[in-house]
């Protein structure tokens, strides 16, 4: 299983992969077309991203779309079962299911990619 951060770090070619060879060929291709994906952006953004290298670019463009990665992610699960109960500042059950955050007390949305999701799957 794969964590919101390590999706992350597998954009901006930050992952240490380690697993078994069938594996690591899909990982190969995988950054390969990341490579292949990253390049194309480059040349139609060419004027805005021509001092930037490669590397640079992938981190640049993860800035930008990790909020609405997040949100393909876990579009349909606001409906679903999908999430555990929770408890409340109040001590009640409650669900995290507007895309695993909670309104603020203010009633206005947490627009922050919650990173405890990204604790777990590491101690598991």
């Amino acid at each position: 299983a794969r964590s919101f951060a390590d999706i992350g770090d597998i954009v901006r070619g930050k992952d240490p992969f380690y697993g078994n060879p069938q594996e690591s060929t899909q990982r190969e291709k995988l950054e390969k077309n990341l490579k292949k994906i990253f390049k194309n952006i480059k040349k139609e953004n060419n004027s805005k991203l021509t001092k930037l290298n490669d590397d640079q670019i992938r981190e640049y463009w993860w800035a930008l779309n990790r909020e609405d990665v997040w949100k393909a992610l876990t579009c349909d699960a606001g409906n679903a079962q999908y999430f555990r109960k929770t408890c409340n500042d109040n001590g009640t059950l409650s669900y995290a299911i507007h895309q695993c955050r909670c309104q603020k007390k203010n009633n206005t949305p947490d627009d922050q990619v919650p990173t405890y999701l990204d604790y777990v799957p590491q101690y598991l």
